[in-house]
């Protein structure tokens, strides 16, 4: 039979650093109340989280790979919402602060979870931080809590 590995929702002792993106507040806020309920319910305590905020999408990479690499933290969670608007603006964006935030994941080592919402209109990103399609902030907690207790098993 084969071994299956997978990380438990504990988040005691675990040191997280949330990182907000400024723009679209009244989507990020909720995205970042979602997330910090998440980690309070699974014991992630106020003094094991750090929240630090930035201008914009585009500033999240930057903050995130520095805070990742700092060796603080053992997840950090990225959080904002990007609306498409009318020019090409929102897919350059979306496209390049996604692929960064990935490529960060992949050369730190340190979980980097996805609580960035990437919308059509501003009703769906509102639905996705809290309102009709849960929070996507409360996810991305909840999986940078499993990843970094996947990692410590598969470290041993």
């Amino acid at each position: 039979m084969s071994r299956t590995h997978e990380g438990s929702l504990d988040g005691r002792g675990i040191e997280v650093a949330l990182v907000v993106s400024r723009f679209n507040a009244f989507v990020a806020e909720r995205l970042l109340d979602g997330a910090v309920d998440c980690l309070e319910r699974h014991g992630c305590g106020a003094e094991q989280r750090t929240v630090v905020r930035v201008p914009g999408a585009w500033e999240l990479p930057q903050v995130v790979r520095r805070l990742a690499l700092s060796g603080r933290y053992q997840a950090v969670v990225a959080l904002g919402a990007l609306v498409r608007g009318e020019t090409p603006h929102f897919e350059l964006l979306a496209a390049e602060v996604t692929r960064a935030l990935g490529q960060i994941a992949r050369d730190s080592g340190v979980p980097v979870a996805y609580g960035l919402v990437t919308t059509d209109t501003v009703e769906q990103a509102i639905d996705r931080a809290g309102a009709k399609a849960g929070n996507k902030g409360w996810d991305a907690a909840l999986a940078a809590i499993e990843m970094v207790q996947l990692f410590r098993r598969l470290d041993g």
